[in-house]
């Protein structure tokens, strides 16, 4: 399906408590999430035909719409069995999966107190960014021109549509000069996180990320942190300042759809991918496959 637009593959969508075509899944022009960004969604994947901790995903759905004052009309068991209806509809057992729910077209203003609130969960085969060998050999990133906000002004708890703008217009720009993606500071100029993943650094035994106070708590991020304090490393939340970069071996970036991904270089600093992106790539691959670990 590569180079085939998104609106016209084939296969099924679950929307609104039913399987539709994928081409007939459409919302109005009018919808308000369109204009005003109340729409709130996530990033899943699925392996061997299992969805990789599909209930934290589905609660943190459930809970970025609350931050958005608006409920989704269907339980996390109704949304946790929409999600396999989706994978089994499409005959899919590997593939990424876009949980979406956002408030409809009854009335287009800034206030949408007495609009609809749909659902709908798509998914599709969507590889991962790069082989191991060209993983190792890390990605190059520039710095962002833009700031992860205060959560004074943002529900930075929510994984929302809206707060994605600033990530889209980083991520632009650091691939129109030749990088991967962009890192991001937070509005007190500490490190923040990559457009669409959050970020470790490793010297020796120590893996260090920043506090994620203003952007969001990835899934895969928390994994990872027990994931590598299983294996003896320690692991240090905080806030971490851009000139503290020289002091670090290691990084490399963490999401549903980076997965684990090693980084070799972020502006004027360099990073050598090793053992620890090495070790943990392995242990997240166990981790996400389990009956692969166990027949091995």
């Amino acid at each position: 399906m590569a180079g085939v637009p998104m609106d016209q593959r084939d296969g099924w969508i679950w929307m609104d408590g039913a399987l539709v075509p994928w081409k007939d899944a459409k919302v109005h022009v009018l919808t308000h999430g369109l204009h005003y960004a109340s729409a709130v969604f996530e990033g899943e994947r699925a392996y061997g035909g299992e969805v990789f901790k599909l209930r934290e995903h589905t609660n943190r759905l459930i809970a970025s719409a609350k931050w958005l004052d608006f409920t989704i009309p269907y339980s996390a068991d109704e949304i946790d069995d929409a999600t396999r209806q989706v994978l089994a509809a499409n005959n899919l057992t590997d593939a990424y999966l876009r949980p979406i729910a956002w408030r409809g077209s009854e009335e287009i203003s800034v206030p949408a107190l007495n609009n609809s609130v749909h659902l709908a969960i798509s998914a599709w085969v969507w590889p991962s960014y790069y082989s191991l060998a060209d993983k190792l050999k890390g990605i190059r990133m520039t710095w962002a021109q833009w700031k992860r906000p205060s959560p004074e002004t943002i529900p930075s708890a929510a994984k929302a549509s809206g707060l994605y703008m600033i990530c889209t217009l980083s991520k632009h720009a650091a691939m129109n000069a030749g990088f991967a993606d962009a890192l991001m500071l937070d509005y007190r100029g500490f490190v923040a996180e990559a457009t669409s993943a959050n970020v470790f650094f490793v010297k020796g035994n120590e893996v260090h990320t920043p506090l994620p106070d203003c952007f969001l708590n990835g899934i895969t991020r928390l994994t990872v942190i027990d994931l590598a304090r299983a294996r003896g490393y320690k692991v240090v939340e905080r806030h971490i300042r851009p000139e503290e970069l020289a002091g670090f071996d290691e990084c490399f970036l963490t999401g549903s759809a980076a997965e684990i991904t090693p980084v070799s270089e972020i502006g004027e600093y360099r990073f050598t991918p090793g053992s620890a992106c090495e070790t943990l790539i392995g242990a997240f691959a166990d981790a996400v496959q389990p009956k692969r670990a166990a027949a091995e």
